[in-house]
């Protein structure tokens, strides 16, 4: 197996860290081991990261009782059900061959894994052939208890091509996000956290955000090298609502070392799903980088 692709190899050199990336590479499998089962197996959410058919990406956030998203193999999952009405990843999870990148994060452990793959379909949802099974270190995970599963919900409840006021102040509060990404290995989806006001608003139709220190494989910046779309899910954990924005994104890097991501603006789903989870508020990632003076946090 092929841990990086050129993107991420590209992006490993010039940062300087290629014998890092490679020790911790070594993480990455194909099988699903007991453990990692077990974790599946607890949780009550999982985002899927995909293309839709006409090729724009979407990160999407399922929500079911624990054992909806269970291993039923050394290298298959399988998800119960699929994503709610209206989602823009409803029809690609519905095809057999669907690129995936899938990560279950639980904010009570601060524990999380990714498993990317294929979808195949099946009577009662969808699995994914494994392709890249791994797990991630807490950084930056915020830490946070499940409260209640809400049933009802109005659905999607706006669709736009650029971000509206209460949809930037949502952005400009969130300690967590998630993105899709994608090349010409698979697909690909990560989580992003910090200090509310993390992720800048430039303008209704650009974000912007810095890429913190993590494991050093640089598969998010490495795909975006490679392929400049991306899916971006900002989750409302109080409230269960989601707002996803998929668009392209490009890297910027600074003479400091500094790494930082522009994402422009394509198409904008917000909606308050039946069936939504709402948590707790944050205990915040001690690794959480200070925010410079002029940013800080805001509220909803």
């Amino acid at each position: 197996m092929d841990r990086y692709h050129q993107g991420s190899l590209a992006v490993q050199e010039r940062v300087g860290v290629r014998d890092l990336a490679d020790h911790v590479g070594r993480s990455i499998g194909t099988g699903i081991k007991d453990v990692a089962a077990a974790f599946l197996g607890l949780q009550p959410h999982l985002v899927v990261g995909a293309a839709d058919g006409a090729g724009r990406l979407w990160a999407s956030l399922l929500t079911g009782p624990p054992g909806f998203v269970r291993a039923t193999g050394p290298d298959r999952m399988a998800v119960r059900g699929g994503p709610p009405a209206g989602d823009p990843l409803a029809g690609a999870l519905a095809t057999d061959g669907t690129r995936v990148g899938t990560i279950a994060l639980d904010p009570r452990t601060r524990r999380r894994m990714r498993l990317n793959g294929t979808v195949e379909v099946t009577a009662g949802g969808f699995a994914v052939a494994a392709e890249r099974v791994f797990a991630n270190c807490p950084k930056y995970l915020q830490k946070r208890q499940p409260l209640e599963l809400v049933a009802e919900g109005a659905g999607v409840v706006r669709l736009g091509d650029a971000l509206t006021p209460d949809q930037e102040r949502a952005v400009r509060a969130a300690d967590t996000f998630f993105v899709a990404t994608t090349a010409e290995d698979g697909t690909d989806a990560s989580h992003r956290g910090g200090m509310p006001g993390f992720v800048e608003v430039l303008s209704p139709v650009e974000l912007a955000w810095p890429d913190y220190p993590g494991n050093a494989m640089f598969l998010t910046l490495g795909n975006l090298a490679a392929d400049p779309r991306a899916g971006l899910l900002f989750p409302d954990w109080e409230s269960g609502a989601v707002l996803q924005l998929s668009g392209r994104a490009r890297i910027e890097f600074g003479p400091d070392g500094s790494r930082t991501v522009r994402f422009r603006v394509d198409a904008v789903v917000e909606a308050l799903h039946p069936g939504r989870l709402r948590w707790s508020t944050p205990e915040y990632s001690p690794a959480n980088p200070a925010l410079p003076p002029h940013r800080g946090s805001t509220t909803r």
